[in-house]
């Protein structure tokens, strides 16, 4: 009985230590300036820094709410799951019905939030969409959620029945290729049905070239996605893999900064892509994903009801082991951040060696902090649990070290 009370805190500490030592072992040893000590009212006026703090804390404080609301309706199907569940003579179909309605159940809980969030956002003028547009893309996004959770679902439970003990273990490897089918089809299957992407301009292919063929990349195709049509943000990504690998700017990022500035940020993408950051991300993955599903599957087994008479777990068990991925996921996410704040820094120390210009870079994260309304002094709290970038103060303090000689 002893062994069995300590099995789920035994698991839970393996998956948090594994966590850290993957993150230990992917840490970048090299390749970081250390930020020079720098101060928000020298690069931001008074007014700007107010309305970041005025915007962006209440956003966190809301954000923290979904998640509580999500967690709550998932606690309250816990203690009472669905009847249908319990009794489905199909329990694999049943449970790819109950996680499309989950998925659903937790959109809708959610919705007035998320609505509170992008009136804000309105108010500040970061949204250009309607919101005829918006609705139309919750839509989408939910009824693709809801797929994606109803396969899950049905996967899941029929792991569960095939192997009632040790289901966690293949439900790891399925979650890995996830991961990779994902990244490598969401440039072209998921990503179009948001968002229109157009090759970028010849000048602006040319400038990415030039700075691929300098950092010794292959970039794929370089296009430009209209980011406009929703936001008045700026930014830019590197998405995809093999012959999806693709680097991606926003069309605000090109119209409102400098040829200099946008210089800067695609060289810091060209970072990911020469450090093999989505690759590493998904090397993170493999190594956590086992463990953190054991976690998952004993907690799962405190929570889940009784099995059937053949001792298999029946479709009601669905929500438990969704609370349980959820929890076990979020403490994991903490400390993965950890190691992707890092890797940003080293992509801005990058940039900064592969330009040369340090007057650029700094300009640029000054700037694009004031287009995007960002906090350049987040709480340190927000930092550590849902930074996934260094603080913009810390990416300026780079910069100025870079400009006084750091390499």
């Amino acid at each position: 009985m002893l062994g069995e009370r300590l099995r789920l805190p035994a698991a839970v500490l393996a998956a948090v230590l594994v966590a850290e030592l993957a993150v230990l072992v992917l840490w970048p040893r090299d390749g970081v300036i250390e930020p020079a000590p720098v101060s928000a009212p020298s690069y931001f006026s008074a007014s700007d820094l107010q309305q970041a703090r005025d915007f962006r804390r209440p956003q966190l404080l809301l954000v923290t709410l979904t998640l509580v609301i999500e967690t709550g309706v998932l606690i309250a199907i816990v203690a009472r799951p669905p009847r249908r569940l319990r009794d489905a003579r199909r329990p694999v179909l049943a449970a790819a019905a109950g996680g499309a309605s989950i998925a659903v159940a937790l959109d809708v809980a959610t919705l007035p939030v998320r609505a509170v969030l992008r009136e804000r956002a309105i108010d500040v003028g970061l949204v250009t969409q309607s919101w005829s547009g918006w609705a139309s893309d919750v839509a989408l996004s939910g009824a693709i959620g809801a797929a994606i959770a109803a396969v899950g679902a049905a996967g899941v439970i029929a792991l569960m029945r095939r192997f009632p003990r040790r289901w966690w273990v293949p439900a790891a490897g399925v979650i890995v290729a996830y991961g990779v089918i994902t990244i490598y089809l969401a440039p072209i299957v998921l990503d179009p049905r948001f968002n229109t992407f157009t090759d970028a301009p010849p000048e602006i292919r040319a400038e990415v070239l030039a700075l691929a063929e300098k950092a010794g990349v292959d970039v794929g195709e370089v296009q430009v996605m209209d980011a406009s049509r929703r936001t008045t943000a700026a930014n830019a990504y590197v998405a995809g893999l093999g012959s999806t690998k693709r680097v991606v700017l926003y069309d605000t990022l090109l119209e409102d900064f400098e040829p200099d500035e946008v210089r800067s940020v695609i060289a810091h993408e060209l970072a990911h892509e020469r450090y093999h950051d989505l690759r590493n991300g998904l090397l993170y993955l493999a190594i956590v994903a086992p463990f953190g599903m054991f976690a998952a599957a004993q907690l799962a087994r405190r929570l889940a009801p009784e099995p059937d008479d053949d001792g298999r777990p029946r479709a009601d068990a669905l929500p438990a082991v969704a609370l349980s991925v959820v929890l076990v996921a979020a403490v994991i996410g903490v400390i993965s951040n950890q190691l992707s704040r890092q890797v940003e820094a080293r992509a801005d120390t990058f940039a900064l060696t592969l330009t040369d210009e340090p007057a650029s870079f700094i300009r640029f994260k000054q700037r694009l902090a004031v287009q995007n309304v960002s906090d350049p002094e987040p709480p340190a709290v927000a930092t550590f649990l849902w930074g996934t970038h260094p603080p913009v103060l810390d990416r300026i303090g780079a910069g100025v070290a870079y400009e006084r000689g750091a390499r």
